[in-house]
């Protein structure tokens, strides 16, 4: 159940109509407090110009996240988020933040983490809508969550390649590069999922089984690129280095699997002109020619309520790749 109070919104009636999401977050009012299954969520700064030239605000942002999220929360569910903060909207300077800030409301989750550098570290946990809600309203444009879960953040449960394209490679070249490492895991009987990443190219996740370290799926996701990479020297490359990558290729990008990094989750909107969302598609959109601007805040949505959430056997058990007995075969 949600409710919702507003510095510019009179006492209603007792006898109310289910509420619309625009009647939950107004569009007449700076701040809003939302009572979210019993927890109250003050929302601030909501008429602020997240991007100025498509006039939308940080509350559009908020509303989006609010419908999306019967499909985005469970993707969340019991893992670390880094906070990417962006205080003055998609244009504006943004900054990293890991530790969940203080103070906090008491119900925020909390992923306890061991650093080397920084020592234990509480980053915060999206596992419901209020906590959605309430991060969002730090200024996270995007969601930036952990491959592992909480319970063993050194054992991830997701392989993953982002596809990145070096200066003078289109979307094209993405797409023709996401379908070569699609050829490549199926050779290999490993089943892939792909996204837009919001911005310039396409994630390949795979679920794998809980077990090798995150160094092991980082190796094997490095020996795969490589392999690529000398398959298809024409339009592949693995270089990490930026200066030394080819121009015209697209990078397959391994070194994500690397222990603490994130990319964009599923469902995040993207700091981008068109304010893109990183969204998933099917293997024939991408042989279709799909582009990035296709997926964007207004019409995802309703994309996702027609089709469903096509990444839902990421949440499943089954079906997961054992990849240790990949590694180990």
């Amino acid at each position: 159940m949600v409710v919702a109070r507003s510095k510019a919104t009179p006492a209603r009636s007792s006898r109310r109509r289910p509420k619309a999401i625009a009647e939950l977050i107004p569009r007449d009012a700076s701040e809003v407090t939302i009572k979210v299954e019993g927890r109250d969520v003050k929302l601030t700064n909501l008429q602020k110009l997240f991007w100025p030239e498509l006039g939308l605000t940080k509350g559009d942002l908020l509303r989006y996240y609010h419908t999306i999220s019967p499909w985005l929360l469970p993707h969340l569910k019991d893992r670390a988020m880094v906070m990417k903060r962006y205080p003055n909207g998609a244009y504006g300077k943004f900054f990293f933040q890991k530790r969940a800030p203080e103070p906090r409301p008491d119900w925020v989750e909390i992923c306890p983490i061991e650093h080397a550098a920084a020592g234990m570290v509480d980053f915060p946990v999206v596992r419901d809508l209020a906590t959605l809600l309430w991060i969002v309203n730090l200024g996270c444009i995007d969601l930036n969550p952990w491959y592992a879960r909480c319970d063993d953040p050194y054992r991830p449960d997701f392989l993953h390649f982002d596809l990145d394209p070096v200066e003078g490679a289109g979307f094209d070249r993405v797409r023709e590069t996401a379908l070569l490492v699609r050829q490549g895991l199926d050779a290999l009987k490993i089943p892939s999922f792909a996204k837009t990443t919001g911005s310039r190219g396409i994630h390949i996740y795979v679920p794998i089984v809980r077990g090798p370290t995150q160094k092991e799926v980082w190796t094997f996701a490095k020996e795969f690129a490589i392999n690529l990479e000398r398959l298809h020297p024409e339009l592949v490359t693995s270089e990490y280095r930026v200066a030394n990558r080819p121009k015209g290729h697209v990078l397959v990008d391994y070194n994500q699997n690397a222990w603490g990094r994130t990319l964009a989750s599923i469902y995040s909107v993207r700091p981008k002109p068109r304010a893109t969302v990183s969204t998933p598609v099917t293997w024939k959109e991408i042989e279709r020619g799909i582009e990035t601007e296709d997926f964007r805040m207004e019409n995802v949505p309703e994309r996702v309520k027609r089709l469903g959430d096509l990444w839902k056997p990421l949440l499943e058990k089954r079906g997961r790749v054992n990849l240790e007995k990949i590694i180990k075969g």
